[in-house]
């Protein structure tokens, strides 16, 4: 399992810019989907000039790929040194929900950003229907590397990688990011948990 790497150190003006620019967009996507948001409205949110921000990140997409990978970044360094039981030290089953419970919250704050980024590798333009989302996507690679090794502490007897996908594919599905829409974010946490919890506690083959 590898968590996706942040790139070299940044001048602080061009790291600030950055938060703004990424801050912009989330608030942004709390009431828009993606498609709805230009770069225009982003720069006018973010206070700084429309060039900066096409030239840190070139269109909408890498705009929107950028944000997800940060959000994810963020939620990498808590997995591997953050507190317990999101970091180190807990058991498995404590560890994994409390992990779903901070994906949940990363695709809420998101809305529509993961389906959104789904749709646009579908319809590229090179085929990739074939290609394994593990390597197509860091962010969800990280994610179903980390469920699945969790899994396996805990569960030795289930085929964790394809129970991962299954756990992680719930939170792409349009009707659960339109739950997220109508604020109903609590609801689907509590009712991963209890999914995940009767995979962990379910009998032996």
């Amino acid at each position: 399992m590898t968590a996706p790497r942040p790139e070299r150190p940044e001048r602080a003006d061009a790291a600030r810019n950055r938060r703004a620019i990424l801050r912009a967009t989330e608030e942004l996507l709390a009431h828009h989907r993606p498609e709805q948001i230009s770069m225009e409205q982003v720069a006018a949110a973010a206070g700084v000039g429309k060039g900066t921000v096409f030239h840190r990140f070139g269109n909408r997409m890498g705009l929107m790929v950028a944000l997800m990978t940060d959000r994810a970044l963020a939620l990498a360094e808590a997995v591997e040194s953050g507190p317990p039981p999101l970091g180190p030290g807990a058991p498995p089953d404590e560890r994994l929900l409390a992990f779903l419970d901070a994906v949940v919250d990363v695709v809420a704050r998101n809305k529509g950003l993961l389906a959104a980024l789904g749709h646009a590798t579908s319809t590229a333009t090179t085929p990739r229907s074939t290609e394994d989302p593990r390597t197509a996507h860091p962010v969800y690679g990280f994610w179903h590397g980390h469920v699945t090794a969790l899994l396996t502490e805990r569960r030795p007897d289930l085929d964790a990688e394809l129970q991962a996908h299954l756990l992680l594919a719930t939170l792409q599905s349009q009707s659960i990011l339109l739950l997220f829409e109508q604020g109903e974010t609590a609801r689907v946490a509590t009712a991963l948990r209890t999914l995940t919890d009767a995979l962990l506690n379910a009998p032996g083959r």
